[in-house]
């Protein structure tokens, strides 16, 4: 039976503050040609488990300035996003918002004290509360009392829960994947107009006719139309950013990629998503959910029809995020969402939904069985933190 003791995190292994000397922070000479990749705080909140992506790339003068530090390295966030870890999967730089910890591998490990940090998260977060910009400090962290048990007990934790991200993270990928080819598919059949023909060449490439359409300002295969939004039911959510709970039966769609949870729902069915503002989101559910007030809810009768224009969402969100002079918009107002449009033919688009119909529902099924194991993971952490429950 382990036994468990009351220490600190520093007794664990060592901490170290980020590191963005340069001010302005956003100083475009800091990036120009980078390769060296920055993580941020809104890219430890939403990582699950590891941290795989990044958007911003210093260099060499960026590089200066900051640090980089291994993979393997959990990130702890200390402003914005508090409380907010995720575990380097490459070699990357952060600001000073953001702690690493490298563990002793003698007494623990950077996974076990990320779920640590999972279960002691709202602690941590209603001590920050108080202070005037809602942060912490490393001095805070390294001065925090814990019970932990032996490293053996530790990493027999760490195999139960970690086999349960692990299985979160291959549904993941796999939904990417089959997201990727779906997109790509679309992008050949009903951008580059490569689609087979009756004899089964790619029509375009093949001198299939082409005439120009004025709504869409381009040319499209003859005898072709337009398929729009507006006519689907277009309609914002009600909810503000306040309504969504911890521990509620609902998904609850923000202007996040992923929904966080509330105790009713206003929606419910198949549904295409389109955040209203920050990076302009573009997700596809099914089932009962909550939307926030600036999130935009399309439905239709037509389920295959909601799924087509799906993809032609996500194919049009370059052209959502940019005005037609290329400048940088802040908002996505309801017209925009309307005039989404797609080339449209119904006989190229029922073979196109016979190839896709199969891998939508992949998706769906693989994000409904996170939806399991995430809440399976919620209820065990706590109890193997606090040692009700034994492994």
């Amino acid at each position: 039976m382990s036994e468990w003791r009351e220490t600190t995190l520093t007794d664990l292994g060592i901490f170290g503050r980020g590191k963005s000397k340069h001010r302005p922070r956003n100083d475009i000479r800091l990036f120009e040609g980078g390769k060296y990749p920055l993580v941020q705080t809104g890219d430890v909140k939403s990582a699950n488990l590891y941290i795989t992506k990044n958007e911003a790339f210093y260099n060499e003068f960026g590089l200066e300035q900051s640090k980089l530090w291994p993979a393997g390295t959990l990130c702890i966030t200390i402003a914005a996003n508090i409380a907010e870890t995720g575990i380097l999967s490459y070699p990357m730089c952060f600001p000073d918002s953001i702690v690493g910890f490298n563990a002793d591998p003698e007494k623990s490990s950077e996974i076990f004290v990320y779920y640590l940090f999972e279960y002691i998260k709202r602690e941590v977060q209603k001590s920050a509360s108080g202070s005037i910009q809602d942060n912490i400090n490393i001095d805070y962290l390294t001065k925090m009392r814990i019970r932990v048990p032996d490293k053996g007990y530790q990493d027999k934790i760490v195999r139960l829960l970690s086999s349960i991200d692990n299985k979160i993270l291959i549904n993941n990928r796999v939904c990417q994947e089959l997201e990727a080819m779906a997109k790509m598919l679309y992008d050949y059949w009903f951008v580059q107009f490569d689609f087979p023909d009756e004899k089964g060449r790619p029509y375009k490439s093949s001198g299939g006719k082409m005439v120009y359409n004025e709504e869409l300002n381009r040319e499209i295969p003859e005898g072709w139309g337009v398929e729009k939004l507006n006519s689907f039911k277009v309609v914002t959510g009600k909810r503000d950013a306040n309504f969504g709970t911890e521990n509620g039966e609902y998904d609850f769609w923000t202007t996040a990629d992923k929904p966080i949870k509330a105790n009713e729902f206003s929606f419910e069915g198949k549904a295409i998503l389109i955040a209203g503002n920050g990076n302009f989101y573009v997700n596809f559910t099914d089932g009962k959910f909550e939307a926030y007030q600036r999130t935009y809810v399309i439905q239709s009768d037509d389920d295959e029809m909601l799924i087509f224009m799906y993809l032609a969402c996500l194919q049009s969100v370059e052209k959502l995020r940019k005005g037609s002079n290329g400048s940088i918009i802040k908002y996505i107002t309801i017209n925009d969402v309307n005039s989404i449009a797609s080339p449209f033919n119904s006989e190229v688009v029922n073979r196109f939904i016979d190839f896709y119909m199969p891998t939508m529902e992949t998706i769906l099924k693989n994000k409904f069985q996170n939806q399991e194991l995430i809440q399976l993971r919620d209820w065990l952490l706590p109890m193997l933190m606090n040692g009700q429950v034994k492994v």
